[in-house]
This record gives structure tokens, C-alpha cells and sequence, in this order.
């Protein structure tokens, strides 16, 4: 997931509070964050099932590729791009469509859109402005915080890459430092995950 569950309540933690009580009211702000937390879990785990599917695919046509000659990354992509038109799946990857936060715009306003029309099911929930205006605050919020966070990553990867020694990306050494920087680079804005 292109998120941590961690940073995901943390959003949801952090939406809540900015936007109650002047944008929405809700009986249960422990709900109401589960709420959010859930609807956009749920966003990003349809493309991460999409790329499992896509793999699946692949791995039947294994020996297709390397008697062609053919690139894992390149068909990869082909097949992601067709199975993505297909079933109107919104990228949720902003790096794809050239957006510098790891969620596309695209994909901020369509979670906007999927959590005004649950808070309006909710029943802990009332909106005390138009619903586009609480999606507008939903997007707004989202935006400042993805920006943060996307410093913060930078800042941690910075950090592995400026090692003496050359650490690749994806082994365990990588993933348990980002892990530690990224939290170092969360506590200079302030922010525990864990709260």
C-alpha cells in the first residue's frame, strides 16, 4: 500500500479534528476516524489487488516473455495500463500521473467524494456545510498533509542514500531504516503516529 496503515489513522486522526465542529458534527470521534481510516484504506488496497492480479497474470506467461525477449517491467505496465481502462480504476499513485505526492489528485478527490457520500450514511455524522464544501475541505486537508509526508519520506530516504555504504532499496537493511528515519523526520514536525 502506498501508505502506511499507521500514517492512514494518522490522516484519519488529523481530518477529524481539523474538520469538527465547523465543518462536520459527529457523536463518535473514535468511529468517525475508523470511518475515514477504513473508506481510505479501502481506495488503496484496489490498485494493490489490481497489481496482485497483474503478477498473476504474468507469472502464466513467464516463459512467453523470456523465450520473446520480453520485459517483466514493460508488460507489467501494458497490462496494469489495459485492466486500469477497463475497469475505470483511478490511480492512486501520484508519481504515475506526475503529481510529487505518492497519491494522485485524482485519487485525493475520488477518497473526497467516497467519504462525504459515507458520512452522509453514517449516522454519527452531520455535515454542517454543502457536501461539496466539506470534499473541498476533505481534499484541502489531505493535500497539506500528504505534502508533509512526502517530506518526510524524502528526508528519510535521503538519509539511507547518504550511508557510507551502498544500501539497495527493498532489502530488509532499506526497509528497517526507512522505517527509523522516517520516524526521526515524523517527531521534527511534531508528529507521533502512535497518538
Amino acid at each position: 500500500m502506498l501508505l502506511s496503515r499507521e500514517f492512514i489513522s494518522y490522516l484519519a486522526r488529523q481530518l477529524v479534528s481539523r474538520m469538527t465542529p465547523r465543518v462536520i458534527e459527529t457523536t463518535d470521534p473514535n468511529a468517525a476516524i475508523e470511518l475515514i481510516a477504513h473508506g481510505i484504506e479501502e481506495e488503496l488496497q484496489v490498485e494493490d489487488r489490481l497489481n496482485d492480479e497483474v503478477r498473476e497474470v504474468l507469472s502464466e506467461y513467464s516463459d512467453y516473455m523470456r523465450r520473446e525477449g520480453v520485459s517483466y517491467q514493460e508488460m507489467f505496465r501494458r497490462i496494469k495500463n489495459t485492466l486500469i481502462s477497463q475497469r475505470k480504476v483511478i490511480r492512486a499513485s501520484g508519481r504515475d500521473t506526475g503529481d510529487n505526492m505518492k497519491l494522485s489528485r485524482d485519487k485525493i478527490n475520488d477518497i473526497s467524494h467516497k467519504l462525504v457520500a459515507s458520512f452522509r450514511k453514517a449516522r454519527e455524522f452531520r455535515l454542517k456545510k454543502d457536501p461539496n464544501d466539506v470534499r473541498l475541505e476533505i481534499v484541502k486537508s489531505m493535500t497539506e498533509l500528504l505534502a508533509m509526508e512526502e517530506k518526510v519520506d524524502r528526508a528519510a530516504r535521503t538519509k539511507i542514500r547518504s550511508q557510507k555504504k551502498d544500501i539497495p532499496e527493498g532489502t530488509e537493511e532499506w526497509d528497517l531504516l526507512l522505517r527509523r528515519y522516517y520516524a526521526e523526520e515524523l517527531k521534527k514536525f511534531g508528529i507521533d503516529l502512535n497518538r
